[in-house]
């Protein structure tokens, strides 16, 4: 069964208020448990916050490590679940059912299987 990675993106600007945190909290613990009973889940986390990432980048032979993330947004990647479902519809139906979609986004991606590469 093909996997999909949900990408999960926000704007902390359109995030919850304090106080709606909590309740925020129970939908997402809700969502994970609903995927954990399909069977879909394969693994998920949440990230710290971009002020904890560290980027890294060869140029040249030259190690160039920066502070903050790759690229510069206004949503942030703050989590992911990877999946394992029929097909992409089925991905995307649990995007969009995630406490976040109304206001921020989520991106669905296949992972790619190559050819022999055997069990991961």
């Amino acid at each position: 069964m093909p996997q999909f990675m949900l990408l999960i993106y926000g704007d902390p600007a359109n995030a919850p208020d304090p106080e709606q945190q909590e309740e925020q909290y129970a939908e997402w613990l809700n969502y994970t448990n609903s995927l954990v009973a399909t069977g879909s889940l394969v693994s998920g986390a949440p990230l710290e916050g971009v002020e904890a990432a560290t980027t890294v980048r060869v140029r040249g032979g030259d190690t160039q490590i920066s502070q903050g993330p790759a690229l510069d947004s206004q949503e942030i990647l703050g989590g992911y679940y990877l999946v394992e479902v029929a097909d992409l519809d089925s991905a995307v139906a649990l995007a969009e059912r995630m406490p976040n979609i109304e206001y921020g986004s989520v991106e669905v991606r296949p992972v790619v299987v190559f050819p022999d590469a055997g069990a991961p």
